[in-house]
């Protein structure tokens, strides 16, 4: 749970309630009714209201300003790497994300021929 009074930004619109996308709030408020789907409720000065708002539908400021910068940060790389026609670095930096791409791969296909044929088998038999 995200503390009261912390300044967050409106990401998203999940349930289509005109939230301002983009805008900055403040948490004013925990919504504590387990039938409800909101967590929060969020002022906006700029739209001067109120809002419930599900957690995923509001970000920490810090940490969309901390994912831009590193955003920023790895454009700059490239740009640098091409500008002084730095292969090493700039394959560095596109083989970084491959990396991480395969290695996620890697863990969710180490099913053996035998291991995906016995499951295989038991979903055929249920």
């Amino acid at each position: 749970m995200l503390p009261l009074g912390e300044k967050v930004v409106v990401v998203a619109d999940r349930f289509e309630q005109q939230l301002p996308i983009g805008e900055y709030g403040y948490i004013i408020a925990y919504d504590r009714n387990a039938d409800n789907a909101f967590d929060y409720v969020v002022r906006v000065p700029h739209a001067n209201r109120n809002f419930l708002v599900p957690g995923s539908d509001i970000e920490l400021e810090d940490v969309l300003l901390k994912e831009e910068a590193d955003r920023i940060e790895r454009e700059a790389l490239i740009d640098y790497a091409l500008a002084t026609r730095n292969e090493s670095l700039f394959r560095q930096l596109l083989q970084g994300e491959e990396q991480e791409e395969v290695a996620e791969e890697e863990e969710t296909e180490t099913l053996s021929p035998e291991d995906f044929i016995r499951q295989v088998n038991l979903r055929a038999w249920i």
